[in-house]
């Protein structure tokens, strides 16, 4: 029975498993190709590979040259504009600093000139009571002096 089982899997793998056969005229392919296309191709690689030399030697620095001057010049205009705006952005920072410290004096003042109003003000009231407190006094003193005769 086992060789019945084995005899089957192989005729099994010979019907259905094409790989080895697919494999060899893969090969056969690659092989043909390249002996019939193999010298053309060089030569064609070889010319090209000319070619791009001579492009490089010749024509590739001065390119450079032209597209770097290029390139230089406008990333010094880009830095020139970038300090623009980073000093007017400086300035514009100072102008609001300015005006908030300008703002932050005027409050101090208006809470200064509060301050000295109302102490004005308790200065007033205490002359005001030692006037009161004075002329109360005199007139006291009047009284008193009125009681006796002049001499």
């Amino acid at each position: 029975m086992d060789k019945v089982a084995k005899d089957v899997g192989d005729i099994q793998s010979r019907l259905l498993d094409h790989r080895p056969i697919i494999n060899a005229e893969v090969r056969y392919f690659v092989r043909e190709f390249e002996e019939k296309r193999g010298h053309r191709e060089s030569r064609l690689l070889e010319n090209l590979n000319k070619m791009v030399l001579e492009a490089n030697e010749q024509m590739l620095p001065t390119e450079i040259e032209c597209m770097l001057s290029g390139v230089v010049k406008r990333l010094e205009a880009a830095n020139h504009m970038a300090e623009q705006v980073q000093q007017r952005e400086l300035e514009a920072q100072k102008s609001t600093n300015l005006q908030g410290n300008i703002e932050l004096l005027k409050d101090e003042w208006a809470e200064f000139l509060k301050e000295q109003q109302r102490l004005k003000e308790e200065v007033d009231e205490e002359h005001a009571r030692a006037v009161g407190q004075l002329s109360t006094q005199y007139s006291e003193k009047k009284k008193d002096l009125s009681k006796f005769p002049p001499p």
